[in-house]
């Protein structure tokens, strides 16, 4: 094992105490890690991505439905708008873009490079959404749902899940905090189930990755990535999620813009 691939998986644990402890973060630290770390195109990347992130959301999940957090009416809600987009996004729309978008003497748009810098956009918003930091806590869940609101939310997180392969948790949980007026632990505990869901499914669909996928390696890092978040989920109990989310938005921040230096000036 290389030094890159050992630090690889030293961040997967990482990333499940990421996700442990806010329920969100998990793709964007996953596909970075593959496409930089381990050398995969930015596609397979995001295969690998939906089935690590959904299986240790998995496990999460579990842990969070045996301390009662979810919410499912919310996970059903969201949850059948976000698979229907998804599965479309990936399954069509992603095979629609060319492998060369267009060339010049001096740059080339490929299908790769364009994935990674709409996956540091996202990770930019991401990070804003983190930095901010406002507080979102709810003392009652019984208000008016928009439901409507609630239902295009979860087509546009599907429709992002699809093409980037990012479970969207920074963007379902300011939905289920704002609009749904859930608790953040458990918007932190539905966006999970929301997150295994939604990565599975769009992994399931995934044909083309599906035959090039190294098991051995995904399981370890899944392996590792599970313990990171039964840590997170043991963490969150002492440590408010929403205390760190500033500082895992500046990494997060970082991240997104050595992408796209990375990705626009090579």
């Amino acid at each position: 094992m290389d030094l890159a691939h050992f630090f690889g998986y030293f961040l997967s644990l990482f990333m499940g105490v990421t996700l442990g402890l806010i329920g969100a973060g998990g793709s964007t630290m996953t596909v970075p890690i593959m496409v930089y770390l381990f050398g995969l195109d930015t596609v397979l990347a995001t295969t690998y991505s939906l089935f690590i992130v959904g299986f240790t959301s998995l496990i999460g999940s579990y842990k969070h439905y045996k301390l009662g957090n979810i919410s499912w009416k919310f996970v059903l809600l969201f949850g059948l708008s976000s698979i229907f987009s998804e599965v479309v996004s990936r399954t069509y729309f992603l095979q629609l873009i060319p492998q060369t978008i267009f060339s010049t003497a001096t740059f080339s748009l490929t299908k790769n490079t364009l994935l990674l810098v709409l996956f540091a956009v996202m990770m930019l918003f991401a990070s804003f959404s983190m930095i901010k930091n406002k507080s979102l806590e709810s003392t009652s869940i019984d208000f008016t749902i928009n439901r409507i609101q609630i239902i295009i939310a979860g087509l546009l997180v599907g429709f992002i899940t699809g093409i980037i392969g990012v479970g969207g948790g920074f963007l379902i949980i300011p939905v289920l905090t704002n609009w749904a007026k859930l608790p953040v632990k458990t918007a932190v505990a539905t966006s999970l189930v929301i997150i295994t869901i939604n990565s599975l499914i769009g992994f399931t669909v995934d044909h083309d990755g599906l035959q090039r996928i190294d098991w051995m390696h995904m399981s370890i890092f899944s392996i590792i990535a599970i313990i990171g978040i039964m840590m997170g989920i043991r963490m969150n109990t002492k440590i408010p999620g929403e205390k760190l989310k500033p500082f895992f938005g500046l990494f997060i921040l970082c991240m997104g813009i050595s992408i796209l230096v990375s990705e626009l000036f090579k």
